[in-house]
């Protein structure tokens, strides 16, 4: 079954966000996820959460999703986040209709 990595960013460092972003990504695609949302207009239409960028990310299963996040290739991205940006990051189970 399918599971999605959603972050809601707030980026502190375009320069730095660049670096972590182009390393996240790559690490992402050697674990076979895939960007289904990244940072794309927000409207909100109810409520009152204020989301910065949003990203979401599909993994085939939640053991991929959970290597990936604990991977020395993510790990590269991540000597750069604090830097780059601060975040809200959940790993939510999906269902295949």
């Amino acid at each position: 079954m399918p599971v999605y990595v959603i972050s809601d960013v707030t980026i502190r460092d375009r320069t730095a966000f660049e670096t972590y972003r182009n390393r996240a990504a790559a690490s992402i695609a050697a674990y076979g996820g895939h960007y289904l949302v990244r940072g794309g207009e927000v409207e909100i239409l109810e409520g009152n959460w204020q989301p910065g960028p949003l990203i979401v990310v599909e993994f085939p299963d939640i053991d991929t999703a959970r290597r990936w996040y604990h991977s020395d290739e993510y790990a590269a991205a991540l000597e750069v986040r604090d830097t780059a940006l601060s975040r809200n990051l959940i790993l939510v189970d999906g269902v295949r209709l």
